[in-house]
C-alpha cells in the first residue's frame, strides 16, 4: 500500500485494520500496555462537576493564579478534565498569553522554507514518535504534518538551539491536545520557562540536574543513594529520557496525563519527584538490591520499572508525598552549579532562569485582560444570529403580549343572554326560550321598578273593553287566543304586537279575582296568586293563563 495515498489518521498503514481498536487516549493495542490497569476511573458525575469548576476558573484565569493558586494546585493534582485539559495546559504554561502577545508569528514561520539541515533530522524523526496513536500511525497524516510544522517552526523561532530529538515527544503530547499553534507555543513555555537549557548543545543543564537528582536521592532513599554510588552509576544514563521527554517515553500513558496536569502547574520539581519515587520504589529495599549485583543488572532494573509502581493512584500519591520543594531545588542548584564551575568551569550555554511553576511564569509577565479571553476554535457563524433573532422575537412577542394583557381585561360591551338588565337593543327571544316557568316569580320585581308612567298609559285603555267578556262567561273560549301572542315574541322587531288584543285579555283575568277595586299596576305584583285560587276544573286554564301571563310579562320588560 502507498504511503502516499493515505494522508489522513486511519490507522491502515503498515498492517493496521480497522478491527484493531483503540483504547480512549488513542492508542493501538500494544503501545501502552498498562493504560487499561493503570487508569483511575472517575465517575461521569465527577468530571462533570470539575468541567464546571475548569471552566469558572479559566474565565477569571488571572484572579485565581493570584488569590487562590492553593486551590488551583489542588484541582490539577486531581486531575484536569479531559475535554479542557488542552485549554488548561496553554493557560498555566502561559502559551495562550504568548500568542496572543505574538499574533502572526507562527503563521509566519509556517511560511518559510527552515534549514536544511534541521528539517532532514525532524523528518527523520516524524515516524517514530508514538507510532502505535492514531494520530501518528500514518506517514504523511495530518499528525505527523502538525508535528513537523511546529518542530519546524521552534529551529526558526530559536535558531541558536536548532532542534533536539526529544523535543519531538514534547510537541508530540501537546499535538493529542491542542492545535499546531498553541502546540507550538506551549512547547516555546516549556523550553524557555520549565526545563530551559536542556535542548541546548552540550546537554549541560540535563547534567546539571541529573547532580541536583542524585544529591535530593540521599534525602528521600540513602539506601538508593549508596547502592547507584557504589557501583559508579552516573545519573546522566538513567535520567535523560526521564527528564528531557517529562516521563512521556516511559510511564503509562494515564499516568503521563497526571503528571503532566501537576508539571505544568508547579514546574520542575513535579519531574524531580517523579524521579525519585521510581528510585526509591526500584531499589529502596535490601531484597531488592540482592538482584542487581552490578552496573548492568541495575541498569536493567531501571529500564523495566515494575507497572504497579507505575500505576496512577499510587503514583500520584507517592509524589505527593515526598518532601521535596521548590527552594530545595533550588538550593541544591546553586550548590551543584559552584562544583560544576570548580570541576568544569562556566557553563557554554547560558540558559534563562528556571520558573516553578505557573503562578510564577504569570507574574514574571503579567497578562493582559484581553489576553487571558477564551476564544473558541470552533466558531458557528450562522445559526449564531439566527439563535440571537429568535431570542429577540420571543422576547419581543413577551412584551407584546404583556402589553396586550390589559387589553384583553376588559369587559365585553355586548350582554350575556342570562344577564339581569340588558340593554334596550338586546333581542328579546333569548328570555323567552330560555326560562318560560320561572318568570311569574322574577319578573314581577322589575315591572313596578322599572317604568312605572308606562303602565297606566298601556292598561287603561286594555281594561275597560276587556274585563265583562272573560269573567262572567269562564269558558274555555279565551284560552286559544292566548296561543295567537306566541308568534309576535319571534318577531321582536315589530313593536305593535303587545298591544293587540289577545295581550289586554289576559291581564283582566287576574285583576279581579284578586283586587277588582284596585289600580292596574298593582295587580302585576303577584302573578303567582291566580293559578292556586282558580277551581279545579279550569286547572288547564289557569296553566295557560300563567303562560300567556308570562309571556306578557316579559314583553313589558322589553319594551320597558
Amino acid at each position: 500500500m502507498d504511503d502516499e495515498s493515505s494522508l489522513g489518521s486511519d490507522s491502515e498503514i503498515n498492517g493496521f485494520t480497522s478491527e484493531r481498536q483503540t483504547d480512549k487516549y488513542g492508542f493501538i493495542g500494544g503501545a501502552q500496555q498498562y493504560s487499561v490497569e493503570s487508569a483511575q476511573d472517575v465517575p461521569i458525575q465527577v468530571i462533570r462537576q470539575r468541567e464546571l469548576k475548569w471552566i469558572d476558573m479559566l474565565s477569571h484565569w488571572d484572579k485565581w493564579m493570584i488569590k487562590r493558586f492553593n486551590k488551583v494546585r489542588l484541582r490539577c493534582q486531581k486531575g484536569i478534565p479531559p475535554a479542557l485539559r488542552g485549554r488548561a495546559w496553554l493557560y498555566l504554561s502561559g502559551g495562550k498569553v504568548k500568542r496572543e502577545q505574538n499574533q502572526g508569528k507562527f503563521q509566519e514561520l509556517d511560511r518559510q522554507e527552515g534549514d536544511p539541515k534541521w528539517v532532514d533530522v525532524i523528518e527523520k524523526d516524524l515516524h517514530r514518535q508514538f507510532p502505535f496513536h492514531e494520530m501518528f500511525v500514518s506517514r504523511g497524516g495530518h499528525g505527523q504534518q502538525d508535528l513537523f510544522r511546529v518542530l519546524k517552526a521552534y529551529t526558526l523561532y530559536r535558531p541558536e538551539e536548532g532542534y533536539c530529538q526529544a523535543q519531538a515527544p514534547i510537541a508530540a503530547v501537546l499535538l493529542m491536545h491542542m492545535p499546531a499553534e498553541d502546540a507550538f507555543w506551549g512547547l516555546v513555555q516549556i523550553c524557555e520557562k520549565y526545563l530551559p537549557g536542556y535542548y541546548s548543545p552540550g546537554l549541560e543543564a540535563i547534567q546539571l540536574d541529573g547532580e541536583i537528582l542524585f544529591a535530593l536521592l540521599r534525602r528521600v532513599s540513602p539506601i538508593s543513594y549508596r547502592h547507584l554510588e557504589k557501583h559508579k552509576i552516573d545519573p546522566i544514563l538513567y535520567m535523560t529520557e526521564w527528564f528531557m521527554c517529562a516521563f512521556s517515553r516511559t510511564l503509562p500513558w494515564a499516568s503521563v496525563l497526571r503528571v503532566w496536569d501537576m508539571f505544568l502547574c508547579d514546574g520542575v520539581k513535579i519531574i524531580f519527584r517523579v524521579g525519585l519515587v521510581l528510585l526509591k520504589c526500584m531499589l529502596g529495599t535490601r531484597e531488592k538490591l540482592k538482584s542487581c549485583q552490578g552496573q548492568y543488572e541495575t541498569m536493567e532494573l531501571l529500564r523495566t520499572i515494575e507497572p504497579r509502581y507505575m500505576q496512577e493512584s499510587f503514583l500520584v500519591r507517592e509524589i505527593l508525598e515526598v518532601p521535596i520543594t521548590a527552594r530545595d531545588v533550588e538550593r541544591e542548584n546553586h550548590s551543584q552549579l559552584k562544583r560544576w564551575k570548580k570541576k568544569r568551569g562556566e557553563l557554554n550555554f547560558k540558559s534563562p532562569p528556571r520558573m516553578h511553576g505557573a503562578r510564577i511564569i504569570m507574574l514574571a509577565e503579567p497578562p493582559r485582560r484581553q489576553d487571558l479571553q477564551q476564544k473558541p476554535t470552533i466558531v458557528l457563524e450562522q445559526p449564531s444570529p439566527q439563535i440571537k433573532n429568535g431570542k429577540g422575537d420571543k422576547k419581543s412577542k413577551k412584551r407584546s403580549m404583556k402589553k396586550a394583557a390589559p387589553v384583553e381585561e376588559i369587559p365585553n360591551p355586548y350582554q350575556l343572554p342570562n344577564d339581569p338588565s340588558p340593554p334596550l337593543s338586546s333581542n328579546p327571544s333569548p328570555p323567552l326560550s330560555s326560562n318560560p316557568s320561572p318568570p311569574p316569580t322574577s319578573n314581577p320585581s322589575p315591572l313596578p321598578t322599572s317604568n312605572p308612567s308606562t303602565l297606566p298609559t298601556s292598561n287603561p285603555s286594555t281594561l275597560p273593553t276587556s274585563n265583562p267578556s272573560p269573567l262572567p262567561t269562564s269558558n274555555p273560549s279565551p284560552p286559544p287566543p292566548a296561543f295567537e301572542p306566541s308568534p309576535p315574541p319571534s318577531e321582536p322587531q315589530t313593536p305593535p304586537a303587545p298591544h293587540t288584543s289577545p295581550h289586554a285579555e289576559t291581564v283582566p283575568e287576574t285583576v279581579p279575582e284578586t283586587m277588582p277595586d284596585a289600580a292596574p299596576g298593582p295587580p302585576l305584583q303577584e302573578p303567582s296568586v291566580p293559578p292556586v285560587l282558580d277551581p279545579p276544573p279550569s286547572a288547564k286554564e289557569a296553566h295557560l293563563q300563567a303562560s300567556t301571563q308570562s309571556l306578557s310579562s316579559t314583553e313589558q320588560d322589553t319594551y320597558l
